[in-house]
């Protein structure tokens, strides 16, 4: 049985002048979501062909569980894709698609009203492609990737059009496939969405690697750190107990956003001084902070 781990290692693509890909390694492991980040032109969907072996690579590999995707023996079977969101005969209905599907690769057709109820498409399955919105488009595709019932999916953008439910109910489903063992690698814009979603990041920025780990770890570990929201009319005494050991930026409201110094130890500081406060908050990097510190001035233009 496929083990389902994702190994880039040294991968690489040149397009002419342009190195999409430089040189790129990181892995995927099975039972945990893996986000898959980086600006536009970063070489994420560049890299996630190269993987499903539409790209040839310039130079390095890209296996999963060990064999090239070229090489493995039932691909649909063991690995299931969205590049883009799902198309379709305009005038073909949803459990028709997906029965087309299931003929050409050997699957049973009761397998299609599997997927449709897997994804919540049952009520819409005799409706035609050409009335389905962008966010049903989404979930018709990962159905038909959900057709061989494989160890591994590969998503690229699949909340794309989705509403807030719809990005909810795509939360659910990924957790849960991940928690049966399944290696889950999607790529994403929504970066409140992937730390939520994410057990593990990787991010490049012009196609390289610029962090990977797990999300907790990395957005604990930044250098951005922790700021503390403060609201007071008396921002000047309370900043002269505070001392100089403390970094703060201000503006005319009193809004003070004061950093070095933990939250209750501005409190007691407020309290020394006697100095009223209106608002006492922590703000803690999240993986937005760590994205931009990583990815800073690394955006590609091509």
């Amino acid at each position: 049985m496929l083990d389902g781990q994702i190994v880039v290692s040294g991968l690489t693509k040149v397009y002419g002048e342009v190195r999409a890909v430089d040189d790129l390694s990181f892995t995927v492991q099975p039972g945990r979501v893996t986000g898959f980040l980086g600006p536009n032109g970063a070489g994420k969907t560049t890299t996630l062909r190269m993987i499903l072996n539409l790209v040839t690579p310039t130079a390095g590999t890209a296996t999963i569980g060990g064999r090239r995707y070229c090489d493995l023996r039932e691909p649909l079977r063991e690995v299931g894709a969205i590049l883009e969101a799902s198309s379709a005969h305009r005038g073909r209905t949803a459990r028709n698609h997906l029965r087309v599907i299931c003929a050409a690769a050997g699957f049973p057709l009761s397998r299609a009203d599997e997927v449709l109820e897997l994804t919540g498409l049952r009520s819409a399955a005799k409706r035609k492609f050409r009335g389905y919105s962008l966010g049903m488009r989404q979930r018709l595709g990962i159905a038909a990737a959900m057709l061989g019932d494989p160890r591994v999916l590969i998503l690229d953008e699949p909340a794309n059009g989705l509403d807030p439910e719809g990005i909810r109910w795509m939360r659910d489903l990924l957790r849960a496939l991940a928690s049966e063992g399944r290696t889950i690698l999607v790529s994403s814009h929504l970066l409140s969405e992937m730390e939520l979603l994410a057990d593990d990041v990787v991010i490049i920025a012009d196609g390289r690697l610029a962090g990977h780990g797990e999300v907790a770890g990395m957005v604990s570990g930044r250098a951005v750190g922790e700021r503390v929201r403060v609201r007071t009319p008396h921002p000047e005494k309370l900043l002269a107990e505070l001392g100089s050991e403390v970094t703060a930026q201000s503006d005319p409201s009193g809004l003070l956003m004061v950093t070095g110094i933990s939250a209750p130890a501005v409190g007691a500081a407020a309290l020394r001084a006697g100095v009223e406060l209106h608002e006492l908050v922590a703000e803690r990097p999240d993986l937005e902070d760590v994205f931009l510190e990583l990815t800073a001035g690394r955006a590609a233009i091509r």
